[in-house]
C-alpha cells in the first residue's frame, strides 16, 4: 500500500478539527445552523492555511445526509455518508474543483457556466469551487460575472487566492470574504505534537519549535517539513537532526554575537562570524536568529515575564536584556532585519555578515559596555608637523589692515604650500556708509607683523571697508539705501498709457474676474493694445493690435466679440490688425509686477540688519531670485 503524506492524511474532515481558523468556523457554522447561505464565498490567504479545506467541509455539510441518510444541512458533516465519503475522496459529481491557474481562459469557464443550468445528479448542492480564482483572464471574469451575481438556487460558489488584490472589485462585491490568517508558532508545535502522536514518532521539544518556525503559518509547510524529518532522522525527530535538516543556526551562535557587542568586544564578534563560516551556517539564517533574539529581549525588557517560560531560548533573552540598552536593541533589530536584504549586494554572504556585525559595533554610543576601551588620544606629532610645515612655508607679506580693501578672508592652508597662488585683480572700492551693530571687540593677533592672521580671527571692527571718505561728507543719521545685490538682468516694460488703453483695460480685467473668457480668448484680450473705439448705428466698434498671428484667428476673434457683446449689453464689433502693442492689460500686468519686485527688493536691501549682517560678513550677499513680493 503506497504511503499517504502527513499533509493529506490528516486534512480535517470536520469543522472541530480544523485549527488555527476559528474566526472562520464561526462564521460558517453559525450561517449553516440558521440556514443563512450565501450563495458565493471567497477564501484568502497564503498557501497551506487552509483554503482548500475550508471548501470542502462547507460543500460536505451542504450536500451530508448523515448516517441514516435522512439528514440536512448541517455545521456537523456526519463523515461516513456517501456525500462526505465521495467529497474526501475528490470523486463527488456536484462538487467540481477548477484551478484557475491551468484552466484561465475564457472558454473553461464558459463550459463549466454551461453546466450550471442543470440541477444537481445526486447531491443537495452543485458546489463550484475555483481555486487560485485571480489566476483567470479578464475576459473569463467578465462571463462569469452574471452567473455569480444571479446563480440558480441549487448552486454555490466557492473562490480561493493568495492575492485578493489582483481579484477584480465586480467580483469581490458579490462574495461574502474570508481572510485565512497564518498560524502562530505555537498553534503549528501543538498539532504536530497530536499529529506525532498519532503516529507513535518519537521527537524532541526543540525539533518541534524548529518546524513550527520554519513553516511560516503554513500548517502544510509544516506537515511536509515534518515528513522530510521523519526521513532525515530515520524515523526519529532529533533537534540536532532537524537543524541541520534546515540550516538553522543555533540560539548559542546568536547568544555569543550578543555577549560580543554588550562587552563591546570586536575580536570575539569576528570569532564568532568565522566560526558560523567554518560550520558553513547561512549569514541570512543568521540574520534572522539575531533579530528573533533581539526581539526577545526587547519584549523582555518592555513586559517583565511575558516571554514563555517553557522556552529553553527564553532565559538567555531574559539575561542579555540587562546587558544592553532599550535604544541599543532597537538599533541593532533594525541593523540586522535591514542587512538580510544586503547580503545579495556584498561580494559574498560572509563578508556580508560580517560588515553587519561590524556596524552593530561601530554605531554603539561610546560609554557603554563594560568592556569598552578607553577612547585613545590624539598624538601631538602631527600637529607639530604641521606647525613646522606652516611655518617654513613661504609668506606673502601683508598690508597694513587699514590700508588694505575689504577682501573675503583667507583660510590658512594645512599643508605646505609650494608658492602663493597669484593675487587677483580687485575691483575698485566703492565709498558706501554702513550701519554696523556694536560688536564687541575682536581679538587682536599678537604675532609679528609680517606673519597673515590667523582664520579665525576677523578684521577689526574699526578697519574701514572702503576708502577714505572727505571730512566734509558727514555721516547722516539714518543709512542710506544700499545698492542692489547683482541679480540677473531685467527688462524694463515700457508702457504707453492711454485713456482707451486704461477703458480696455478695466474692461478686459472685469471680463477675467467674472469668468466669461478663458484659455486663448483670455489671451488675445491681454495682448490686445485698443487703438480705436467708436460707434456706427447703434454698435461699438473696437478696434484692436495684437502681434501674435496665431491670436488673430476668426475663432478667438468672434468668442471675445460675443464675450465683450454680453459683458457691455450691446452689440460689439472688433477689426483686430497686426502690429506691436504698446499698452496692453499684458504689458500693465507686467510692468507692475516688476515694480512690485523692484520695491521688494528695495525694501530688504534698506533694512538695518542685513545692513548689519552684509557688513559684519564681508562675503555675504543676497541670493538672486530669492526675494518675492506678498
Amino acid at each position: 500500500m503506497s504511503y499517504l503524506v502527513l499533509a493529506r492524511k490528516y486534512r480535517p474532515s470536520n469543522f472541530e478539527q480544523l485549527v488555527g481558523q476559528e474566526h472562520v468556523v464561526q462564521a460558517l457554522a453559525n450561517a449553516l445552523t440558521q440556514g443563512r447561505l450565501h450563495h458565493a464565498y471567497l477564501f484568502t490567504g497564503t498557501r497551506g492555511v487552509g483554503k482548500t479545506t475550508v471548501s470542502r467541509l462547507l460543500a460536505k455539510s451542504l450536500n451530508c445526509t448523515g448516517p441514516d441518510g435522512q439528514g440536512g444541512i448541517t455545521a456537523h458533516p456526519c463523515g461516513v455518508c456517501n456525500a462526505c465519503r465521495d467529497i474526501d475522496s475528490g470523486r463527488f459529481v456536484d462538487y467540481v474543483e477548477l484551478d484557475a491557474a491551468s484552466n484561465r481562459g475564457v472558454e473553461e469557464i464558459s463550459t463549466l457556466l454551461d453546466q450550471s443550468v442543470y440541477k444537481p445528479v445526486v447531491g443537495r448542492f452543485k458546489v463550484y469551487m475555483i481555486d487560485e480564482v485571480h489566476m483567470l483572464s479578464t475576459t473569463a471574469f467578465n462571463a462569469m460575472l452574471k452567473t455569480l451575481e444571479e446563480p440558480p438556487e441549487y448552486l454555490k460558489f466557492v473562490l480561493a487566492t493568495t492575492d485578493p488584490q489582483k481579484v477584480p472589485p465586480t467580483v469581490l462585491s458579490r462574495c461574502l470574504q474570508f481572510n485565512l490568517r497564518p498560524m502562530a508558532p505555537q498553534t503549528v508545535h501543538s498539532h504536530l505534537t497530536n499529529v506525532l502522536q498519532a503516529e507513535s514518532i518519537e521527537a524532541e521539544p526543540g525539533a518541534l519549535r524548529l518546524l513550527a518556525r520554519a513553516a511560516r503559518g503554513s500548517m502544510r509547510d509544516a506537515l511536509s517539513l515534518t515528513d522530510q524529518a521523519i526521513a532525515f532522522g530515520a524515523g526519529v525527530l532529533a533537534e540536532a537532526g532537524v537543524r541541520q535538516m534546515l540550516g538553522a543556526v543555533d540560539r548559542g551562535h546568536a547568544v555569543r554575537i550578543i555577549e560580543a557587542l554588550a562587552a563591546n568586544d570586536g575580536a570575539a564578534l569576528i570569532a564568532a562570524a568565522d566560526a558560523l563560516r567554518g560550520m558553513g551556517l547561512s549569514a541570512a539564517g543568521t540574520l534572522e536568529e539575531l533579530s528573533e533574539l533581539l526581539q526577545q529581549m526587547a519584549v523582555a525588557q518592555a513586559v517583565p515575564g511575558s516571554l514563555d517560560a517553557n522556552d529553553p531560548d527564553s532565559a538567555a533573552a531574559v539575561r542579555l536584556a540587562a546587558a544592553l540598552p532599550a535604544d541599543e536593541i532597537q538599533l541593532c533589530y533594525s541593523m540586522a532585519i535591514h542587512g538580510r536584504a544586503e547580503l545579495g549586494l556584498a561580494p559574498d554572504e560572509y563578508s556580508g555578515l560580517v560588515m553587519v556585525l561590524l556596524r552593530m559595533l561601530a554605531f554603539r554610543p561610546q560609554g557603554s559596555g563594560d568592556a569598552m576601551p578607553a577612547p585613545r588620544k590624539p598624538s601631538a606629532q602631527p600637529a607639530v608637523a604641521s606647525s613646522a610645515a606652516v611655518a617654513a612655508a613661504p609668506v606673502r607679506p601683508v598690508p597694513p589692515v587699514a590700508a588694505r580693501p575689504a577682501a573675503a578672508p583667507q583660510a590658512m592652508p594645512s599643508r605646505p604650500v609650494a608658492s602663493p597662488p597669484p593675487a587677483r585683480p580687485v575691483a575698485a572700492p566703492v565709498a558706501v556708509p554702513v550701519a554696523r551693530p556694536n560688536p564687541s571687540p575682536a581679538p587682536r593677533h599678537d604675532g609679528p607683523d609680517d606673519e597673515p592672521p590667523p582664520p579665525w580671527e576677523d578684521e577689526p571692527a574699526a578697519a574701514p571697508r572702503v576708502a577714505a571718505r572727505p571730512a566734509s561728507d558727514a555721516m547722516p543719521d539714518s543709512p542710506p539705501a544700499m545698492p542692489p545685490s547683482p541679480s540677473t538682468p531685467r527688462t524694463s516694460t515700457v508702457v504707453k498709457r492711454t485713456e482707451l488703453g486704461d477703458r480696455w483695460d478695466e474692461t478686459v480685467t472685469q471680463m477675467v474676474q467674472q469668468g466669461s473668457i478663458s484659455a486663448l480668448v483670455r489671451e488675445l484680450a491681454m495682448q490686445a493694445e485698443c487703438i480705436g473705439l467708436a460707434h456706427e448705428a447703434g454698435t461699438a466698434v473696437w478696434t484692436l493690435r495684437v502681434e501674435r498671428e496665431m491670436l488673430r484667428a476668426g475663432t478667438h476673434k468672434d468668442k471675445l466679440q460675443a464675450a465683450l457683446s454680453q459683458h457691455l449689453g450691446q452689440p460689439v464689433r472688433l477689426d483686430v490688425e497686426g502690429g506691436a502693442a504698446t499698452d496692453s492689460p499684458a504689458l500693465r500686468a507686467a510692468a507692475e509686477a516688476e515694480r512690485r519686485q523692484v520695491e521688494a527688493e528695495q525694501i530688504i536691501h534698506n533694512d538695518p540688519l542685513v545692513q548689519a549682517l552684509m557688513a559684519q560678513y564681508k562675503t555675504a550677499r543676497i541670493v538672486p531670485g530669492s526675494i518675492k513680493p506678498h
